[in-house]
């Protein structure tokens, strides 16, 4: 558990040139009333290179919301955590 409502797997240590760093959750989900928000989903460009395929969505800033899960590609969704995972992993294995 990442807070009180986001459900997430892995983690990263980030660190900002101001000097503000901490760690974050490699993916994860929050089931939200209004969608469920995906975090850690669009992490490269291959993953946002899929989104025209996943289906009916919106993104934020670095977040995924789908707000029914029957209106996305499982296969596509599936991809795109996979892809996000992998790239956050060779990110911080080069910054290691």
């Amino acid at each position: 558990m990442w807070g009180q409502s986001i459900i997430g797997f892995g983690s990263y240590h980030y660190k900002y040139e101001s000097g503000r760093e901490g760690d974050m959750l490699l993916i994860g989900f929050s089931p939200r009333k209004s969608a469920t928000v995906l975090y850690g989903m669009i992490a490269s460009d291959d993953c946002k290179a899929l989104l025209p395929n996943l289906g009916k969505h919106s993104t934020g800033k670095g977040c995924l919301y789908i707000k029914n899960l029957a209106d996305v590609d499982q296969q596509v969704l599936r991809s795109m955590a996979v892809k996000s995972v992998a790239a956050m992993r060779t990110r911080q294995s080069k910054t290691a």
